[in-house]
């Protein structure tokens, strides 16, 4: 990626409110959610307007999932929130993308 794609994001990421709201390590609320690609009892990985936000922890499932409103409410024992830069713009790997495949 040179310079001039990494100012365009950047740009573009300037206009984008995300909200993480975490309550007493059980309940995350996530804003800005475009997919969720993967999910089980330990990990769920979503990908946001922000980039791609992996979530650990133990008895994990997602409460809400609002595609409409771009929110999603993750439930359980979270351990670990982290973001990465990889954005993945491949819908058919995503879960949702193999449900409606």
């Amino acid at each position: 990626m040179n310079i001039e794609e990494k100012k365009n994001i950047s740009q573009k990421n300037n206009n984008v409110i995300q909200n993480l709201i975490l309550e007493s390590r059980e309940k995350l609320n996530i804003s800005g959610v475009i997919d969720v690609l993967s999910f089980d009892d330990t990990l769920v990985i979503v990908q946001t307007h922000l980039g791609i936000l992996t979530i650990k922890g133990e008895d994990l499932r997602i409460s809400k999932l609002n595609t409409d409103s771009e929110e999603v409410i993750v439930v359980g024992e979270i351990s670990t929130m982290s973001y990465s830069d990889k954005s993945l713009d491949k819908k058919e790997n995503s879960f949702l993308g193999k449900i409606f495949k």
